[in-house]
């Protein structure tokens, strides 16, 4: 078991413990109240349970299965879990909000891995248990275009076009405020938050991070940006922009204003991976895919134009 000290941020006061804490850690709601009810989520030292309700400022201390625990893979269908392409040696899909990849320690809500099983789709053995055939990922809350191996050559190939970057990943992400200037590449560091350990940040020393954007529509509170990475770190996108204090709409783990998250009715960061691009491991031939933004997304955007 692993425990975690969490400040609770300006956005989440007054909300739920459950609902919060989710966001914090990306887990799920149920996760979550499993842990309160098992005594495993303290509030300023004090046992919480997850109708309570968090106060800005205070400390959550939270108790988490070791990492090392073995996860089982559930075969369950994925609502929203739509398959862009299939072959023999590889699935694209397109993940929902709210759907991890692969299953972890104290998620018990949808895995893209369990969908597919459910789905009847075999994919690579190669990798952990609970991530064959996964090579990158997409946060639970993020949304869009995904691959994965079905081949074990496939899952090679793959693996190595990622390490080597010579996938094209393309994003669209809706920040708050207007990048100065419209076109640009932020090239800093991430590690882990030095404090906050559920978080990353710009740090001295971290891995390098390069990410290339391009405002490609702008309101009078956010704009709409076309993001290309040339690294993949966790949370990269919503670190960069967070550091240039322009944090994707929603993303109040990263500072975004929780006021116009409501108005646009937002309720996780405004993220899509729009595309994704790569040599086919079979033949060699560039193959591209592309996602159609979800409801909640699209929605937003629509009430952005109508105040324009």
């Amino acid at each position: 078991m692993s425990s975690r000290l969490l400040p609770v941020p300006d956005g989440l006061d007054g909300m739920r413990v459950d609902a919060g804490l989710a966001k914090l850690l990306g887990l799920s709601r149920t996760a979550v109240a499993e842990l309160a009810a098992s005594g495993e989520v303290l509030l300023d030292g004090q046992p919480a349970g997850k109708s309570d309700r968090l106060v800005a400022g205070g400390l959550l201390e939270v108790t988490l299965p070791d990492p090392d625990t073995p996860v089982e893979v559930v075969a369950e269908p994925v609502e929203g879990l739509r398959i862009l392409h299939d072959d023999d040696d590889i699935v694209v899909v397109d993940k929902p909000v709210g759907v991890a990849v692969h299953p972890s320690p104290g998620w018990t809500g949808p895995t893209v891995v369990g969908g597919l099983a459910a789905a009847g789709l075999r994919i690579s053995t190669s990798g952990a248990a609970e991530r064959q055939g996964v090579v990158h990922r997409l946060d639970a809350g993020t949304t869009g275009v995904m691959v994965v191996a079905k081949s074990e050559h496939a899952y090679s190939v793959l693996k190595r076009a990622f390490k080597e970057r010579t996938v094209s990943k393309g994003y669209h992400a809706l920040v708050q405020g207007h990048p100065d200037p419209i076109r640009g590449t932020i090239d800093a560091p991430i590690d882990r938050h030095p404090k906050h350990d559920y978080r990353f940040a710009v740090v001295a020393g971290g891995r390098p991070s390069v990410t290339h954007y391009e405002v490609i529509e702008a309101f009078r509170a956010a704009s709409l940006v076309d993001v290309v990475l040339e690294t993949g770190r966790t949370h990269q996108i919503r670190v960069h922009f967070s550091a240039m204090r322009h944090p994707c709409v929603g993303d109040l783990t990263y500072g975004a204003d929780p006021a116009l998250a409501r108005r646009l009715g937002v309720s996780r960061q405004w993220l899509h991976a729009r595309t994704l691009g790569f040599a086919h491991p079979a033949d060699g031939r560039w193959v591209e895919f592309t996602s159609e933004y979800p409801a909640d997304l699209a929605a937003a955007l629509e009430v952005l134009r109508a105040e324009a």
